[in-house]
């Protein structure tokens, strides 16, 4: 592992907790039971890893700001090695490795954290501290800022106070590195090619589980560190749901499938949503709403590029899809009085972008200095418009009943313009079909490509 960019992402903090003279702690994920005693695979938090790169459960960041009698610190906090533990449970760095692996200034046992702390922390004024990560490590940091403000009264120095991270550690993230944009690009890759070998898999018969199982096989085999999120492998009227998460169900002969799922590489996300025919021919139906998602999502992209409102990805996307339903017949009115009753909602309900990163929906907020910010080189964001129509509404043709499609795209922005670093996944009609081919007529295959 290189310390590098990790070390450069500690470096930048520090000199802005210098400036503003704020100490952080900043804990890594706890460990999620599943049940009983099985434990789902751990993630590191996405803040904590930001800054070290180091991946093992019980950790903890501690940031002081530089002064005029000392000079900034880090020091982390881990699990000591212990042989008996490692049989069960898998190496660990432990402490005398620390400092020279993921280069802070010093490393000290995770079990004396609480102990530690308020010695560290009792001459800052302000804590940065990321409330909701954690019930029982909430709960500690609470008691021990109630004492050390405590301790401030009757005393000269201003009370304690503790703070959110994102107003500095969120804008951080929210403008990616070359080096966090070519683990982006990593992920992207495999995400497209992975949809791709997908469309050309799936035919009639086969259930979601078979997508979903591919999907995690191919990310898992090519070195990704998995799904960034659940898989989402959604056929026929499925698809109207947005956040969908069975997938087990029976794929037919003339239904859409909707596949929304990315890789992680080295934790940073790619999130790509595809939509196909499972027999690899649309019908007029689902080419027309197709051809109008597909628009709103190229004429979106085309707006990507510095300076732009980040809302105004969204208007776009709307002003096409309105348009288009309304030249369907699946809206009523004019433009602008579906667009004033919000009539749209019961085909597109969302909005069209969230920032992408080490999060799946990443840090960073949507407002500046309460307007709709500006984009900038360095963002990275999704555009994924849709169209989705409940099988139960009866104010359409049954034709058009139950088809719900999704097209999206990550897209960075850069000085020039944008870059879609998902480009490789087939999505036009003619592409998607052609991808789709190679299942029309072919035996069954199971998730790792073999003859069942």
């Amino acid at each position: 592992m290189s310390i590098s960019p990790y070390a450069a992402h500690r470096t930048a903090l520090l000199e802005r907790l210098t400036r503003d003279q704020i100490a952080a702690v900043i804990p890594t994920a706890t460990t999620k039971v599943r049940n009983d005693d099985a434990d789902y695979r751990f993630r590191p938090h996405s803040d904590f890893y930001y800054l070290t790169g180091f991946a093992e459960p019980s950790a903890c960041l501690v940031l002081l700001p530089a002064r005029d009698d000392r000079p900034a610190r880090s020091i982390l906090f881990l699990r000591e090695r212990d042989k008996e533990r490692e049989i069960w449970d898998g190496k660990r760095l432990g402490l005398e490795r620390a400092t020279g692996t993921i280069g802070v200034d010093e490393a000290r046992d995770i079990e004396t954290l609480w102990e530690e702390l308020p010695k560290l922390l009792a001459d800052h004024e302000r804590i940065m501290w990321k409330f909701g990560d954690g019930e029982d490590q909430d709960r500690r940091m609470t008691q021990m800022f109630a004492r050390l403000r405590d301790r401030a009264r009757g005393t000269v120095r201003p009370a304690t106070t503790l703070m959110d991270p994102g107003p500095i550690l969120s804008e951080m993230r929210l403008f990616k590195t070359e080096g966090e944009l070519e683990k982006m690009r990593r992920a992207a890759t495999l995400t497209a090619d992975t949809h791709a070998s997908l469309m050309a898999k799936v035919m009639p018969g086969m259930n979601e589980a078979e997508a979903e199982a591919f999907l995690d096989y191919s990310y898992r085999k090519a070195g990704g560190t998995g799904a960034a999120y659940g898989h989402i492998c959604a056929g026929g009227a499925n698809a109207c749901i947005l956040h969908y998460i069975e997938n087990n169900q029976p794929l037919r002969d003339g239904d859409l499938m909707l596949v929304d799922s990315g890789a992680e590489w080295d934790f940073y996300a790619a999130d790509i949503t595809r939509t196909f025919p499972v027999n690899g021919k649309f019908t007029d139906e689902q080419r027309a709403l197709y051809e109008i998602v597909l628009r709103a999502e190229e004429a979106s992209i085309d707006v990507v590029r510095p300076g732009v409102p980040f809302e105004e990805v969204h208007k776009t996307t709307l002003k096409i899809i309105i348009d288009g339903l309304l030249d369907l017949g699946l809206l009523k009115g004019t433009a602008e009085e579906v667009m004033d009753s919000g009539s749209y909602r019961a085909f597109f309900m969302h909005k069209t972008s969230h920032w992408l990163g080490l999060d799946v929906h990443d840090c960073g907020s949507y407002m500046k200095d309460g307007e709709p910010r500006l984009l900038e080189p360095g963002m990275v964001l999704t555009v994924e418009p849709g169209i989705y129509v409940d099988p139960e509404n009866e104010d359409v043709e049954e034709r058009w009943r139950g088809i719900g499609i999704r097209i999206e795209d990550d897209v960075l922005v850069t000085e020039a313009g944008h870059e879609i670093l998902t480009a490789a996944a087939p999505k036009s009609i003619e592409d998607v079909e052609a991808a789709c081919a190679g299942s029309v007529g072919h035996s069954r295959r199971d998730p790792v490509g073999q003859t069942a």
